[in-house]
């Protein structure tokens, strides 16, 4: 018991200080996954909007893949990843492989199921709404996709914030692709990993309480801007 007030103490003043390490790791954190969420957001949100209001034969089909990527493995997504990117692979030559990129592309693929299926069920009952005005309109495809995305602009942040709380999360993937190497690769998830297998338990609690701050404060924006959402529709 003595141990862990120990390291809750050392890991309170590694965060009033502004440890080097601590604020080095939580920045290369924010940088992959925000980057990742703009590249996944500009794929997911259009397309969920897309397939909300078109028909085509193999729809059912479409959602039902994109609802079953959203469970897939993340380990699995790092190993196809590493594969890809490795020396052997087809984009070996890029050179990307325990990079930041490469972490980035492994999280692009890891959210963006995940923002699409929400975007979709949003999107899909705002169509409802505006289908008939819509159609009389005799607007076109992109035009409808666009009034979508602009009037359920805070559904969407709401699918984009919870792609990032999976992001900032994800560790199984980005220590495939990213080798969780010191001053290059290393994220929250991955130092929280390594420090509490080397028994350095303060630095590991410091990492954890930065990321759950970063968890709580996503989900109190999720929570906010569903409330807002709810508010405005009455």
């Amino acid at each position: 018991m003595n141990d862990i007030w120990a390291g809750l103490e050392a890991a309170f003043w590694l965060i009033v200080t502004l440890d080097p390490d601590l604020l080095e790791i939580t920045l290369r954190s924010l940088y992959v996954s925000l980057t990742a969420l703009v590249i996944a957001s500009a794929i997911a949100l259009p397309f969920g909007s897309w397939l909300a209001i078109r028909r085509f034969k193999y729809r059912r089909a479409t959602i039902a893949v994109l609802n079953a990527l959203m469970g897939l493995p993340p380990v699995v997504v790092g190993l196809i990843v590493f594969l890809l990117l490795s020396r052997s692979g087809p984009f070996g030559i890029l050179g990307l492989l325990f990079t930041p990129t490469a972490m980035i592309i492994a999280q692009v693929i890891i959210i963006t199921p995940l923002i699409a299926s929400i975007t979709h069920q949003a999107m899909r009952e705002l169509w409802a709404e505006y289908h008939d005005l819509l159609i009389s309109l005799n607007t076109s495809n992109w035009q409808r996709v666009t009034t979508l995305i602009v009037d359920g602009r805070r559904a969407l942040l709401t699918a984009s914030l919870a792609g990032f709380g999976r992001a900032i999360g994800e560790v199984g993937a980005i220590m495939i692709v990213g080798g969780n190497i010191e001053h290059a690769t290393r994220v929250l998830t991955t130092a929280i990993a390594l420090e509490t297998g080397k028994g350095d338990f303060a630095l590991a609690l410091g990492l954890g309480f930065v990321l759950i701050t970063l968890a709580l404060l996503v989900n109190f924006a999720i929570h906010a801007l569903s409330r807002t959402e709810r508010e405005g529709r009455w």
